[in-house]
């Protein structure tokens, strides 16, 4: 009995016998299922954990999110979804595939416009069927009823905040401005082209209102421009003014779907910015007279004749309202009063009566005072108060909240009173925002233009020809004719330049770069040296009195004997090698000292820090050289 209760207890295992294996554990495995999960841990399922499980290829992504690849690339560009490398080793050993972070793909997954990708799919195939069973009329109805969807979500939730969206203007505004210069041919429908072109103008003729451009540049590309806009600089390029052809190597349904996206985002940002400065977005074409058809520069033209009026109208709705508050108080002052107030109107009257009496003694003493002193300045005041009225009124010159800051009123000073007429071979668009933004007036040869060729006003006649044609001696004498570069060069150095170098015809000054920063290359071009003295107040003529004295200490010296001036050369270069020797050696010893004493890590990085600054200066070496052969030539050309 006792040995029975002994193996019911040991659970008819018998003592000395090996125990049997578990089911889980392998055949050949020695250890049971449950010492084997003690010592080996659990056994991982695939692609459950570790980089397999965070990211995931692009045909896993379209599996798990049942759509097709045409919609996965539209709802990762609208949600801002981009592939990532995972860092160390690829999932699976495959190196080179694309790859998605897992929480991207879940983002995606509860998307709404994902669902509204579904509808339409199983939209198109009731339409086809019907298109299918020639039921034509059943297909256009149903195509009438096509599901639509917005993006005004995705881009609250991609920039939170506005600055995050200002600082993202750059490519959208870049995309924008090339979708407006496209033709409409294939995918880029007739629809896309005029709204683009209407976001751009609008664009422009903000910028140009709020003199908030900065800098621009003309490139082979096309012309780079940037605009400081609440404290945020924000570039873009506008293409040339050509004939564009359509590559066959380009996608443009990705296109299309970022102009999507931007679109909607350039609009939000431009609503925000018009009701900055008092004026509703979109702008009525009423204000502009008229729907704005036609080219970018027409539909500008269209766009900132609707914003003036629109400025001019919210100046009168100003205007209305302070007269109407006027009124209000009149009307409330004439009505009868109580028997309180007409004691509060009695001390009233008692000390305005009071205050009277003490300005007309104030006034005896200041004219007994005046007859003493003579020679006091009555007008310093006046004069001080109109100026500072005149700035406020400079300032103030958008209506709204938004007010000039400092760097805007010194850019719309610049060209003030500049009155510019382009001819019809120069292009309209990037000039006249420039021209407009820095305080000029522009007319263009056009039905639509605001000032006529024959405009005496005109101080500056741009034309982009070798020749001035016979035509144009018609025209009056009191304007001056520059190529367009003119206009660029004065608005990136902030001075007007002398017009002697951009005349019809003449070989062009070189086109600096506004975002070269000169300190920091270790070069600074002649140019731009040139126009740095023409500022701190040097003239021309003053150059070519320096250039002539020049020539006559050149022409004195060779009035010496050549003995005597070999004899001061030979021994000038002696001293200066012995002294550049001695100076070499010295650096040398410390150089090596200082070198001796840095760790090993230290030494290596100040070897590659040597590296970069022998291979810049090498460049600068080359300009320097390169500037004094071009020098050397054009002497040699006055000389002959």
């Amino acid at each position: 009995k006792k040995s029975n209760k002994r193996l019911s207890a040991m659970g008819n295992r018998v003592k000395g016998k090996v125990k049997k294996k578990s089911v889980k554990a392998a055949s050949h495995s020695g250890m049971g299922s449950k010492r084997k999960l003690s010592r080996m841990g659990k056994k991982r399922k695939k692609d459950h954990s570790g980089l397999d499980a965070t990211f995931i290829g692009r045909s896993n992504c379209l599996k798990r999110l049942q759509i097709s690849l045409k919609d996965f690339r539209r709802l990762c560009i609208l949600k801002g979804v981009y592939p990532r490398e995972p860092r160390g080793r690829a999932p699976g050993n495959k190196k080179g595939q694309v790859y998605y972070h897992i929480k991207d793909v879940r983002a995606i997954a509860h998307e709404p416009v994902l669902h509204k990708f579904r509808e339409f799919r199983a939209f198109m195939k009731k339409v086809r069927k019907a298109a299918g069973r020639n039921e034509k009329d059943e297909a256009a109805r149903r195509h009438a009823l096509a599901p639509s969807y917005t993006i005004h979500h995705l881009v609250r939730e991609r920039y939170p905040r506005f600055q995050d969206a200002l600082s993202d203007m750059d490519d959208a505004l870049t995309l924008v401005h090339l979708f407006a210069a496209l033709p409409s041919e294939g995918r880029i429908k007739t629809k896309i082209t005029n709204k683009a072109k209407s976001l751009a103008a609008a664009w422009g003729a903000y910028s140009t209102t709020t003199s908030s451009i900065t800098k621009s540049f003309i490139s082979v590309k096309g012309v780079y421009m940037e605009a400081s806009i609440l404290g945020s600089t924000i570039r873009w390029v506008n293409p040339h003014s050509f004939t564009q052809h359509l590559p066959t190597d380009v996608d443009y349904r990705v296109m299309l779907t970022f102009f999507e996206f931007y679109e909607t985002l350039l609009s939000f940002v431009l609503f925000k910015l018009y009701s900055d400065i008092g004026v509703r977005y979109p702008l009525s074409m009423a204000e502009a007279g008229g729907q704005a058809k036609g080219s970018a520069s027409a539909v500008l033209a269209s766009n900132l004749h609707a914003l003036t009026n629109a400025l001019k109208s919210s100046d009168g709705a100003v205007s209305n309202v302070v007269s109407e508050a006027v009124e209000s108080v009149a009307k409330d002052s004439s009505e009868p009063t109580n028997n309180g107030s007409k004691k509060k109107n009695r001390e009233l009257i008692k000390s305005v009566g009071a205050a009277l009496n003490k300005i007309a003694d104030d006034d005896s003493n200041d004219e007994e005072d005046f007859s003493d002193d003579e020679d006091v300045d009555v007008g310093a005041p006046l004069k001080a108060a109109l100026d500072s009225m005149a700035e406020a009124k400079e300032r103030s010159a958008i209506p709204g909240s938004v007010a000039l800051d400092d760097d805007a009123t010194k850019r719309r000073r610049l060209f003030a009173g500049l009155t510019f007429y382009l001819s019809r071979e120069v292009p309209r668009g990037y000039l006249e925002l420039v021209c407009l933004s820095y305080g000029g007036k522009v007319g263009w040869e056009g039905a639509d233009s605001p000032i006529t060729a024959s405009d005496p006003t005109i101080t500056h006649h741009i034309v982009d020809r070798p020749k001035l044609p016979s035509s144009f001696d018609k025209l009056p004498k009191s304007r001056e004719y520059v190529q367009p570069q003119w206009v660029i060069d004065c608005a990136n150095f902030m001075f007007v330049l002398p017009i002697t170098k951009y005349g019809i015809g003449a070989a062009l000054p070189p086109h600096l770069s506004p975002w070269v920063d000169d300190e920091e290359e270790g070069y600074k071009p002649a140019y731009a040296e040139e126009i740095e003295r023409l500022k701190n107040g040097e003239t021309m003529e003053s150059e070519d009195m320096d250039e002539g004295a020049d020539e006559e200490s050149e022409d004195s010296d060779g009035a010496q004997s050549e003995e005597e001036q070999l004899e001061d050369e030979e021994d000038e270069a002696v001293t200066e090698k012995r002294a550049k020797k001695k100076q070499q050696k010295e650096d040398e010893e410390a150089h090596k000292l200082a070198k001796t004493m840095m760790s090993k890590k230290a030494s290596r990085l100040y070897g590659r820090m040597q590296h970069g600054l022998s291979e810049k200066k090498a460049k600068v070496d080359a300009l320097h050289k390169r500037r004094e052969e071009i020098d050397s030539k054009t002497k040699k050309m006055r000389k002959n």
